[in-house]
């Protein structure tokens, strides 16, 4: 490898007893973006410390830029975890501020404030506070903020953390472009979806770095292909396929539910659509469709840490009832505890509805005649950017907030929605952590089943399933605020179904999780489900949407478009083409100045074009590429994913709007 600028051999850290970083090595080269993947407590961040100069290494040779990390820091732009900003400055005055702590002469300051904030597209937001910045646009600001001093590599420690699919495209578009002048780009994220726009990855747990390569490549060391099983008999099909997978009859390895199908991988496609076939006919099951598509980024790490033995044990709910009955009337008394075990609706049955649902902030108009039925047993997904009035919308529907206008039916009762006992048949999960910092784990465990009525018979057992779930056995009195995010978001979701709610109401339950972590989430949130409960989720992160069973896109307090994953990528016009060239960067810059910006995205070393008349664009893209010396090494049509879909939507919206 030439023009290596990151040089990691023998990387060790140990904190007292504890390994955190195991003797790892890799390399990074000039320009490249390179992914470092891995589940909560692998070690990613102490990585980043270090290669910042901000932590020295227990053991190790660690080079940036040929020197120690702590030599190279001002060749370092860093982003942590956390927001570094300050929040009750102007966007103008976070970046002259940073330019100030790097000596950045006054007239450089202004021609890169200039181009970054054209970059990231804030060059009209100048004066306004990064307190009352969107989440993306928070990020945007910080990596201005690492960028003002041009530095030759940045460490980005998931970056895009709770940001919008349409901000996290643009963020790394303009990561593309970094990179293509010539900086190192080394980034962590959750989001494996958005690892597979890495040059290279690698795949790190326990402190040790399992594999490295290309997408591709990680993708051929699988050794798996994907099917895509729609049926509309989802459960029992899952059933009997998971039942095959466990016995290792077939050449079937895993499956997952994706709301309206099963994601199979088979060693082999033929052999392995035959077993799918032979299983559905011997137990009279129907199969709609059977589609073969790429193994996924989050398919080869799960596959490889089932390997390694790191697949968290999944735990039934300790369920004190069976599935809901027909609806009985509510305990006259408020607040009398835990309504009756037979309580509930019919699976079918309309549990949230809302009709005409409108919310006025002053002369700001943040939810606009909305309609919304979810039943019984779906999970329905609420997506949208930031800002667009999901959480408003949630809350309204939970009580929080009272709506300008509409109607709002919840349980079947249309008045006193803010009652103590319809509130004991509801969970609601809020964006922000809903625990304590300053309690324990079981503290805040036992405040939430004394707020929802548990009754103390039940409470130990639905505690000890909490932890047992978080893998938190032994540690329930550390203190709450000590937990990494991602551990809270799973004890904050144990807390809000501890009293087997009727209707879950989930914003950004997975915000910061690992994939791993996601995947027992989703299988709690689908037990859920077919248990009976009524599910509204929103979600950032497009991959796990394809679990819900119908879903919602949100612009600007409209519901633009609703249906299943499969219909809503079935109803895009035009078609999705991906670009292979031999100068992506180039190519993407000059396609941009011919197509809306918006209908060109950067995926590694490929494109991604949106096309609504690809007969006619397909020939002209060609031409385009071909008078400035770009050559072509391949084009073909590949399916909408959800995120495409979704950013189409939303983008078509907003063009529609103007």
């Amino acid at each position: 490898m030439t023009n290596i600028v990151i040089q990691v051999e023998g990387l060790y850290k140990r904190y007292g007893k504890l390994v955190a970083v195991k003797g790892i090595d890799f390399a990074v080269k000039q320009g490249e973006i390179f992914g470092l993947i891995g589940p909560d407590g692998a070690g990613k961040t102490t990585t980043f410390h270090i290669l910042g100069g901000v932590m020295e290494a227990s053991a190790g040779n660690i080079q940036v830029l040929g020197k120690p990390p702590r030599n190279a820091r001002l060749a370092i732009g860093y982003l942590t975890q956390q927001f570094s900003l300050y929040l009750d400055l102007s966007i103008d005055e976070n970046l002259r501020y940073s330019a100030g702590l790097r000596e950045v002469p006054e007239q450089q300051f202004f021609q890169r404030r200039s181009k970054y904030l054209q970059l990231m597209s804030l060059e009209k937001f100048g004066d306004r506070l990064a307190g009352r910045l969107s989440g993306g646009m928070k990020q945007k600001l910080a990596l201005c903020c690492a960028l003002i001093s041009q530095p030759k590599i940045l460490l980005l420690d998931e970056p895009t953390t709770g940001v919008d699919p349409v901000s996290r495209r643009e963020f790394w578009d303009v990561l593309a472009a970094v990179a293509a002048e010539g900086v190192t780009v080394v980034v962590a994220t959750p989001y494996l979806d958005e690892a597979e726009r890495c040059d290279r990855i690698a795949l790190m747990y326990e402190g040790e770095i399992n594999q490295i390569g290309t997408l591709a490549q990680l993708r051929a060391s699988l050794g798996l292909q994907r099917l895509e099983v729609r049926t509309h008999q989802i459960e029992a099909a899952e059933q009997v396929l998971q039942e095959a997978t466990n016995n290792k009859q077939t050449s079937i390895v895993d499956v997952q539910t994706f709301g309206d199908r099963l994601d199979v991988l088979v060693k082999n496609v033929s052999v392995g659509t035959a077993a799918v076939q032979t299983i559905f006919n011997q137990q009279q099951l129907q199969i709609n469709s059977i589609q073969t598509a790429d193994a996924t980024l989050e398919n080869v790490f799960v596959t490889r840490l089932r390997a390694a033995g790191n697949d968290p044990e999944f735990i039934s709910f300790p369920r004190s009832r069976q599935k809901p009955n027909p609806p009985t009337p509510f305990p006259a008394k408020e607040g009398a505890g835990l309504p009756s075990p037979v309580r509930g609706g019919v699976e079918g049955e309309v549990a949230i509805e809302a009709k005409r649902l409108k919310k006025v902030f002053g002369n700001f108009q943040a939810v606009k005649n909305i309609d919304l039925e979810i039943r019984y047993g779906e999970i329905y997904g609420l997506l949208g950017a930031n800002g667009a009035g999901k959480t408003t919308t949630i809350k309204i529907l939970c009580g929080l907030l009272e709506p300008t206008s509409g109607k709002i039916s919840l349980a079947g009762q249309t008045q006193n929605l803010r009652s103590s006992a319809l509130r004991q048949r509801i969970g609601y999960m809020s964006q922000k952590f809903t625990l304590y910092d300053d309690l324990t784990i079981i503290q805040n465990l036992q405040f939430y089943c004394g707020v929802y009525g548990v009754p103390n018979r039940l409470r130990r057992s639905k505690i000890d399933w909490v932890l047992a779930t978080c893998g938190l056995v032994g540690r329930e009195n550390m203190l709450t605020g000590q937990l990494p995010g991602g551990w809270k978001q799973r004890v904050a979701f144990g807390a809000s179904v501890m009293h087997e709610p009727e209707i879950l109401f989930l914003d950004e339950p997975t915000s910061g999780v690992d994939p791993l972590a996601r995947r027992q989430f989703w299988r709690l949130i689908n037990e859920f489900a077919r248990s009976g409960t009524a599910i509204l989720v929103t979600t950032h992160y497009l991959e796990e949407a394809e679990q819900c069973n119908r879903m919602g896109f949100m612009v600007a307090g409209e519901v633009v478009a609703q249906g299943s994953p499969t219909e809503i990528k079935a109803s895009q016009p035009g078609q999705l083409v991906e670009v292979v060239t031999d100068k992506t960067q180039a190519a993407s810059n000059l396609l941009k100045t011919h197509l809306a910006e918006w209908r060109v995205s950067i995926f590694g070393d490929r494109l991604h074009l949106v096309l609504d008349h690809p007969d006619s664009e397909i020939p002209r893209i060609r031409t385009i590429l071909q008078t400035e010396n770009i050559n072509l090494h391949s084009l073909r049509p590949i399916p909408f994913s959800l995120e495409d879909s979704f950013i189409g939507i939303v983008q078509r919206a907003e063009e529609a709007g103007e």
